[in-house]
């Protein structure tokens, strides 16, 4: 007996049909918007990392700033 994945659990419940036609290798006729819709996921993707990189970059920035107006306010003392 093979393992049963989330995903397929998820097909099976959107789309019966569509989870019978893939169960038995039947090819999609909307080729197109399958890979339209995988490009949109990793353009998705990649701006979701970007960012977190901006904001990682932001907040490191943001710590040295602080730390150089405590460094000056010390040496004026």
């Amino acid at each position: 007996m093979r393992p049963i994945r989330s995903s397929e659990i998820g097909t099976y419940l959107y789309c019966r049909r569509s989870w019978w036609y893939r169960k038995n290798g039947t090819p999609s006729e909307n080729q197109a918007e399958l890979a339209a819709g995988t490009d949109l996921h990793k353009r998705h993707g990649r701006q979701v990392v970007a960012s977190a990189l901006s904001r990682t970059v932001g907040l490191v920035l943001l710590l040295a700033a602080i730390l150089l107006l405590v460094a000056y306010c010390s040496a004026q003392l």
